[in-house]
């Protein structure tokens, strides 16, 4: 149960609609853990989260997700087994649905469909400079960080132009064996928009980097950590 919180902030938790890898055709999908591990900081500190799809509706997973291994890390089991919580994923509303309401903190999960359905999405994009330029909070992790493509500000700067950023590296995804099905490389598309992208001296070592009011995390390692900085911020902002 979330702690009592006073002041709770609306904090906005994007996830991938895309089912499946264009190229390839097998399954792709919200990589859970960057779901469960943010969203249990933030419950914990009592805040009120919405999750929402691109599409709405069902949430896909991808399966490697949820291999033994990976599902026992960091609570993720327990939230998977709980029925109420995974009902949470089976009617979520869509980016339109949320667009015009104001949200103290935005967040995108990763997995690899984001790579498909975040990059210049009109109703992510808006949300999510609407948020930053209201001096809310934008936050990412893994793959997440591919809805920060195309976003711009309201004088046409790109938002992540001249910001430290991180994501997962190409050398994550050589050793996850998707280099040759992903649709572009994250951190090369970070750096056309002008962002000063860094990442661990470690594949899947955990790193995180806040630049004002943007937080990214490189991998899945990194989910807690960014919920830890978002929350640090959303007490600074009172």
């Amino acid at each position: 149960m979330a702690r009592t919180n006073d002041n709770p902030a609306r904090v906005l938790v994007v996830t991938t609609s895309a089912t499946s890898y264009e190229a390839a055709g097998y399954r792709t999908g919200l990589w859970l853990g960057e779901l469960t591990h943010f969203f249990d900081v933030l419950d914990e500190a009592g805040h009120d989260q919405t999750i929402a799809s691109v599409e709405g509706g069902l949430v896909p997973i991808d399966p490697e997700s949820l291999a033994a291994p990976i599902l026992a890390l960091g609570g993720t089991k327990k939230r998977y087994e709980d029925p109420a919580f995974m009902a949470l994923l089976e009617q979520t509303p869509s980016l339109a649905d949320v667009a015009d309401e104001e949200w103290d903190a935005v967040y995108l999960t990763g997995g690899h469909g984001t790579m498909f359905d975040f990059p210049h999405h009109p109703d992510l994009a808006r949300i999510l400079a609407t948020t930053f330029e209201n001096g809310g909070i934008v936050a990412a992790v893994c793959h997440g960080p591919a809805g920060l493509l195309g976003v711009a500000l309201s004088d046409g700067t790109p938002l992540v132009s001249g910001r430290a950023v991180t994501g997962f590296s190409w050398a994550e995804e050589k050793l996850a064996r998707r280099n040759k099905v992903v649709p572009f490389r994250l951190d090369e598309a970070l750096k056309e928009y002008g962002a000063k992208y860094t990442k661990a001296l470690r594949p899947m070592a955990e790193k995180v980097v806040v630049d004002g009011n943007l937080v990214t995390g490189q991998n899945p390692m990194s989910a807690t950590g960014v919920a830890e900085k978002v929350v640090k911020l959303l007490r600074k902002r009172g």
